[in-house]
């Protein structure tokens, strides 16, 4: 049986630019998730159902990627532009005293949320992330430059077509340490090969990345003076420990939890060890 959200329950809003598709489960204090780029709320399936009993987790697909929800085609997608997403989500719902969990690309996202729109947060938890100059990682920047090429996101997304291609390590197949449910990594894939406006979003995003980003939320983070917990994995390839270091150092009240077993998707990786430390 599949362990991914069910269509069928998504919530959906409307917000100044665009359209997101959500979840909404639990009661108590509450979570908000942040993917990164090319995966959608479904990176958290293993997470949610051990923490909804304690928690209302509000699980949105961002526009980055892999999201179905129209966005406007003028649409800010650049990461000061997102983070404003996060914040106006947290007024849409009027949600208050929220801990943003954030990974990979999101976790840089919520960085940027934290520093810039820090009202309605009470807590920051950032699994491996870009960080500082590390946005995006030196193996995934030829991304970037398939936003600026006229069809490179079309190609890219063809290119994954096949399951086996999508498990190479210039895709997922270094992110996790354990092998990614293929129903997963379809609905990764899925809503870019169906559509041009999802291509369009992602090309949006990747042009707009640049570490001007995360290293003025760092110059920041010293005002963020709320609870971070930087949950990490000590083998993670992509965001080495020494970023969660540094981080520790910026933010007032933070501290730092070393995964010995995950890499980057510790959603994927270490749920229940995640779970638990949030």
């Amino acid at each position: 049986m599949s362990d991914l959200f069910d269509p069928a329950e998504a919530g959906r809003i409307r917000l100044s630019q665009g359209s997101l598709r959500y979840w909404d489960r639990g009661r108590g204090p509450v979570l908000v998730f942040v993917h990164g780029l090319l995966v959608n709320a479904n990176l958290w399936r293993k997470v949610v159902p051990r923490l909804e009993e304690e928690f209302r987790c509000i699980v949105p697909d961002w526009p980055l990627g892999a999201h179905r929800e129209s966005v406007d085609a003028d649409a800010d997608l650049t990461p000061a532009g997102l983070a404003r997403w996060i914040a106006e989500l947290l007024e849409a719902l009027d949600l208050r005293d929220v801990t943003l969990v954030g990974n990979d690309t999101g976790g840089a996202l919520c960085q940027i949320a934290a520093t810039e729109h820090p009202e309605r947060l009470g807590a920051l938890v950032l699994t491996p992330c870009d960080a500082y100059e590390n946005f995006l990682p030196p193996r995934f920047r030829y991304l970037q430059w398939l936003g600026h090429v006229p069809g490179g996101i079309f190609a890219l997304v063809q290119g994954m077509r096949p399951r086996f291609v999508r498990r190479l390590p210039i895709a997922f197949g270094s992110l996790a340490a354990r092998r990614i449910d293929d129903d997963a990594l379809d609905e990764y894939v899925a809503p870019a090969l169906a559509s041009a406006a999802t291509r369009r979003d992602l090309a949006k995003v990747l042009r707009g990345i640049s570490p001007r980003y995360t290293l003025r939320a760092a110059e920041r983070a010293g005002d963020f003076e709320k609870p971070v917990l930087l949950a990490w994995a000590r083998r993670d390839r992509f965001f080495a420990p020494e970023f969660a270091e540094r981080l520790a150092r910026a933010f007032p009240k933070a501290r730092v939890e070393m995964s010995d077993e995950g890499l980057t998707f510790l959603p994927e990786d270490e749920p229940e060890w995640l779970a638990e430390r949030i």
